[in-house]
């Protein structure tokens, strides 16, 4: 079968080193062209029931209408034989692509008919499968939304797992209309933003080579490599926390430094305060490594849980035990944080093991995910009604994160008081905040701001949620971080692929956390050490030619400090100089 390409053109005279990394992704694009009509499946994703879909049809010009039969895809399937009706189709497909969509259809999606229910009955899921039945029609050119949402449960629960094929088996009608015209747009969207990141992604690294060059020698090997733990030995306390007036039980670790065993370093209690949000479905233990490295060099961090998104509520939820996920997790999870802190301030002045020990005046933040948008409002971005009700009414982004950001147009227009102005700085790693902060949001924030991305993030895309978003910062210190090759799991810790609430297989990890986790181990270290208690022996470290003496392959790391709103038009205009003219170097303005 063939999926005729985009007819989108795109510049592709950006930068040279843009062409070069276009032409090594397009035969994945021509893969996911292909089987595009069956890979939609696979973000949400053998007995044959009484009715169920017997084929696929769809308008190929200048051909006319075609048809593949259900029976036809499951020989291919699982004998890998061709019929004299699919051959039509294969014979225009490169072995290569035509083996990987083999593949794709024999995939088994382990999960289970619970969490599928679930995940489609959620508002999200509802929005997402309605968004998949304006390209997957029935036979009767209907939204294929319900045909979806039961064809997925009913696979599910198939004993031989839930695959392609059997999906299309249990959709409850003769034929699944393909709209291929709303495909190839899709497509050609997506294509040309995997293009134009790319140009974003080389123009990056360009600025981070010039500001290495511009900024004072320093021999790093020489200097202490702040990547390994520090001097003070810690204690961990969890704390469980009340907050009636929300109705609001949940628990934080409290990482709390000792003694240090080294005399050189003068660091005393109080001790400054760190505090880690994570992601939905995440944990306190899935950035403890980052807690115990911070509190190795003598800050108090304390790890807390949001009760309303963590993993336990989603164990729950997936189990049919408790009801998803809601809007309102939107304002708690910041305040969450001011409570935490509300505490933590209490326990310092009454209660004998924390008293004189932790100073609240000089507090950071971290944040992963959903995490990163919860430090990002506690900073002082503001939710933006307005650019949700653009963005989401209706939602047509290829930005997965927006279907989880649009939740917010079920809240209350209102003026949320969600800043703590005790935190003083902070580092969101893979944030999403484009529409539900949008730019005003972002303005908003005066503190120092460190934004991590990853190059290969599908979840919060580095471009639309971290990168475009540092050029709306006003803050006079901020600094941008990307990892090449980067996905959204690879600062994260405690994954395994196989088992765990929310298996992820390795693809979408990533190759090599370890070396994601100690970047972020360093870049955290300096940064509060620099913007929360001005300790400006670290700032040399702060900087593109210490990330660049820290890289290592194949997650490369750039950082910059000057990336503007202009540059990033330039590049998605295809204006932005080439390489090797006069203007081929980006204009800096570095603080």
């Amino acid at each position: 079968m063939i999926i005729p390409h985009s007819q989108t053109k795109v510049n592709t005279k950006v930068l040279p080193g843009v062409v070069k990394n276009w032409s090594a992704r397009k035969s994945w694009l021509q893969t996911l062209l292909s089987a595009f009509t069956f890979g939609i499946l696979s973000s949400i994703t053998t007995t044959t029931p009484v009715l169920g879909a017997e084929g696929i049809e769809f308008f190929y010009p200048p051909f006319g209408e075609f048809s593949i039969s259900t029976a036809s895809l499951e020989v291919f399937a699982k004998e890998g034989k061709i019929t004299k009706e699919f051959s039509f189709y294969a014979k225009r497909v490169p072995p290569q692509q035509l083996a990987q969509l083999r593949n794709f259809l024999q995939t088994r999606f382990n999960v289970t008919p619970t969490l599928v229910s679930q995940f489609s009955y959620s508002a999200i899921g509802e929005n997402l499968l309605k968004r998949l039945g304006e390209l997957l029609l029935t036979e009767a050119r209907q939204n294929g939304f319900y045909a979806l949402r039961s064809a997925l449960i009913l696979g599910a629960a198939d004993s031989e797992g839930l695959t392609v094929v059997n999906v299309i088996r249990r959709y409850p009608s003769p034929t699944i209309r393909l709209n291929l015209s709303e495909t190839q747009g899709i497509i050609g969207s997506l294509s040309e933003l995997l293009q134009k990141r790319d140009a974003v992604v080389v123009v990056l690294k360009q600025i981070a080579e010039t500001e290495a060059g511009n900024q004072a020698s320093t021999d790093f090997s020489k200097q202490p490599d702040l990547r390994r733990a520090g001097s003070f030995r810690f204690s961990k306390q969890t704390l469980t926390l009340n907050d009636n007036s929300r109705s609001r039980r949940f628990e934080a670790d409290l990482y709390l430094p000792q003694t240090a065993t080294k005399t050189q370093n003068t660091q005393k209690p109080p001790f400054p305060v760190i505090v880690i949000s994570h992601g939905v479905a995440e944990d306190r233990q899935t950035f403890a490594y980052v807690a115990q490295h911070l509190a190795s060099y003598g800050f108090a961090v304390a790890v807390l849980e949001h009760p309303g998104s963590d993993a336990k509520k989603f164990e729950q939820y997936f189990a049919g035990l408790a009801s998803p996920p809601q809007a309102t997790e939107l304002i708690n999870r910041p305040l969450d944080v001011k409570f935490l802190l509300d505490e933590l301030q209490r326990f310092s002045e009454t209660n004998p093991t924390f008293k004189g020990q932790l100073n609240l005046q000089q507090v950071g933040a971290i944040g992963h995910s959903l995490g990163g948008y919860t430090v990002l409002t506690s900073a002082g971005a503001t939710i933006n009604f307005e650019q949700i009700r653009k963005d989401c009414y209706p939602n047509r982004s290829l930005n997965l994160s927006v279907f989880l950001q649009c939740r917010a147009g079920d809240l209350q227009a209102d003026n949320y008081p969600l800043q703590d102005q005790r935190i003083k700085a902070v580092m969101a790693l893979n944030p999403l905040g484009s529409t539900i902060l949008g730019q005003e949001g972002f303005r908003q924030i005066q503190v120092p701001v460190m934004l991590v991305g990853g190059s290969q993030d599908i979840f919060t895309p580095a471009v639309p949620e971290q990168i475009r978003p540092f050029t709306w910062l006003q803050t006079q210190n901020k600094y941008l971080v990307l990892i090449e090759n980067g996905t959204h799991f690879s600062t994260v810790d405690k994954i395994n692929p196989n088992t765990g609430l929310l298996p992820v297989p390795p693809s979408l990890i990533g190759p090599d956390p370890a070396i994601a986790h100690s970047y972020v181990n360093a870049l955290s270290l300096v940064f509060f050490q620099t913007h929360l208690i001005n300790q400006q022996q670290y700032r040399p470290y702060l900087s593109a030619s210490y990330a660049k003496f820290i890289s290592q392959a194949p997650l490369n790391l750039s950082l910059v400090q000057s990336f503007t709103a202009e540059q990033f038009a330039q590049i998605f205009n295809g204006t932005y100089p080439q390489s090797g003219t006069s203007k081929s170097q980006p204009t800096l303005n570095t603080p």
